[in-house]
């Protein structure tokens, strides 16, 4: 009799929801679907409003937070060139690049969209019982590869208009040959597309931490009731 019991809880608590399971205590009174409105709530939130606050006019050249400065090799020689008449020109390449992030930004709404509705429950439960930033990444690991694929034609056709995009590039190519320039800083606009991405997700996950600290100042009663417990 005492081994068929334990057999049944055992085979009970496989079954049982994994958004029900080794819950804190603070979460016994919170419904599966609760749980689950409060994440995605959450998901929205932060992938809305950072597509807002990025994908207008100065949403990265006016963010400290995000602005895309130059690339570092061509940081290193921004006093030289600036002391050759070329600091105009370095000027606008920066606002291009930012202008760029800023275009393509919206282009990641849908994306970030189907990602929540796509959401799955072992998905939840990491973002639940995550730290800090289980938001920001869920959303990069779901999105940050098909998303820079889409944000990079959307940056080259925005930097082919700065005559020094092109230049760099090729002065670029040629010192990543002596290995003085590495990963994506070697072409322009690949370098734009990872800092819009890395800008993206910075901002998503400043609007979680706001959520996660003060659940009850976002304003909405399901995000005080599933993160209110939280801290």
């Amino acid at each position: 009799m005492q081994r068929r019991l334990v057999i049944a809880t055992a085979t009970a608590t496989a079954t049982a929801p994994a958004l029900l399971l080794l819950r804190p205590a603070w979460a016994l009174n919170l419904t599966e679907g609760d749980a689950n409105a409060g994440i995605r709530t959450a998901l929205e939130r932060g992938a809305n409003s950072a597509v807002a606050l990025l994908g207008r006019r100065d949403g990265f050249l006016g963010n400290p937070l995000v602005k895309i400065e130059l690339p570092g090799y061509l940081k290193d020689a921004a006093k030289l060139l600036k002391a050759t008449g070329q600091g105009a020109k370095l000027d606008e390449l920066v606002t291009a690049m930012n202008r760029a992030a800023e275009a393509a930004v919206p282009a990641a709404k849908p994306l970030l969209v189907k990602a929540v509705k796509d959401m799955s429950v072992d998905d939840g439960l990491k973002i639940l019982r995550g730290g800090d930033d289980s938001v920001t990444q869920f959303f990069a690991g779901k999105t940050r590869e098909p998303l820079g694929e889409q944000f990079l034609p959307i940056v080259t056709k925005a930097t082919e208009k700065v005559s020094l995009a092109d230049k760099y590039n090729a002065v670029a190519k040629k010192a990543g040959g002596f290995g003085l320039v590495k990963g994506d800083e070697a072409n322009i606009q690949q370098y734009v597309t990872a800092r819009a991405l890395d800008g993206l997700y910075r901002m998503i996950g400043e609007e979680e931490k706001k959520i996660r600290q003060d659940p009850v100042g976002t304003g909405s009663a399901i995000l005080k009731k599933v993160f209110g417990g939280l801290g």
